[in-house]
């Protein structure tokens, strides 16, 4: 039994609801440096970014994608990766969102460029919570568990990521750090949908976790 099933028994919403605030606020324990320094090196961010991604997809590929083969098959599994990779590439079009390196995508809008920043990190993290949910909604606490602490980690250098450019658009440490813990809140919100998603149809449990990983790494 783990730490987190002890003290909280088999509460699986509350489980993962929990585990997701904690990673949510990772991503702003990830921005402090900037309390320190102004700016870190190209390089090293993009190492920091580097390990980032390789958590994440380690984390897709044992907790999700392998457990998603093992319950319903392969061929559910891929046919959830790609309904997830589809959808997350329709709000891609649909939504306007700005990137820091590649500017503006989707529709034109007249909102102010931090808030398309905004939905661009939300976009990114709605589905790392639903991953974490859906391990969650599973039954299988260690690995769920495991699921949010490798988020946590690689949500770390995303909240550097956010708050240095905002840092560099002249906004203050403050509202850097805000917007940086503002970018992790989608995840405990994204959790509960995917608790109780897998809950109550148990046999769609193979198909969301297959749906999971696709979003996470698209």
């Amino acid at each position: 039994m783990s730490m987190l099933e002890s003290l909280l028994g088999r509460n699986l919403t509350l489980l993962g609801t929990l585990a997701t605030i904690c990673t949510g606020l990772a991503t702003s324990v990830g921005a402090l440096p900037i309390l320190f320094v102004r700016n870190v090196s190209d390089r090293l961010l993009d190492a920091m970014l580097g390990f980032a991604a390789g958590v994440m997809l380690a984390a897709t590929d044992f907790s999700l994608i392998i457990p998603a083969i093992e319950l319903g098959g392969l061929w559910i599994t891929v046919v959830g990766i790609l309904i997830g990779a589809a959808f997350l590439a329709l709000l891609d079009r649909l939504l306007p969102h700005e990137h820091f390196v590649l500017g503006h995508e989707g529709p034109s809008s007249a909102m102010r460029r931090i808030w398309l920043l905004i939905i661009t990190i939300t976009l990114h993290n709605f589905p790392e919570g639903l991953a974490v949910g859906v391990s969650y909604g599973g039954g299988d606490i260690p690995t769920a568990t495991s699921m949010a602490i490798a988020i946590g980690l690689q949500n770390m250098p995303e909240g550097l990521a956010v708050a240095l450019p905002l840092l560099r658009e002249k906004y203050s440490k403050g509202k850097a750090l805000g917007y940086a813990l503002l970018s992790g809140l989608a995840e405990p919100i994204a959790a509960i949908f995917g608790v109780l998603a897998v809950q109550i149809p148990q046999p769609l449990l193979p198909l969301g976790l297959a749906l999971s990983p696709a979003r996470c790494s698209t």
